[in-house]
């Protein structure tokens, strides 16, 4: 499950809220051990998500780096490539 979760911090342009949610919901799938949470669990599932989501942005929004900005589409094309080579 945490291999979905992607670095968000430092690139152009800024991490959406689509993606940092999806980053909490990973984190929050992988912690609780559940994909999808019982009827009983759902109410604090899905607000531990709302939680980590928030406090992430916070964080994004907080960190510093000296470093250029990375470029989303080089990335994401670097990852294809070492993909196509560990699957090949």
């Amino acid at each position: 499950m945490c291999r979905n979760i992607r670095t968000l911090h430092n690139f152009e342009p800024a991490a959406t809220h689509d993606e940092v949610y999806a980053a909490a919901l990973q984190y929050v799938r992988k912690v609780s051990g559940s994909a999808k949470p019982s009827k009983a669990n759902e109410e604090a599932f899905n607000r531990a998500v709302a939680e980590i989501a928030h406090i992430t942005g916070h964080l994004l929004e907080d960190l510093v780096t000296t470093a250029p900005p990375k470029d989303r589409e080089v990335e994401a094309a670097k990852a294809r490539a070492r993909s196509a080579e560990r699957f090949a």
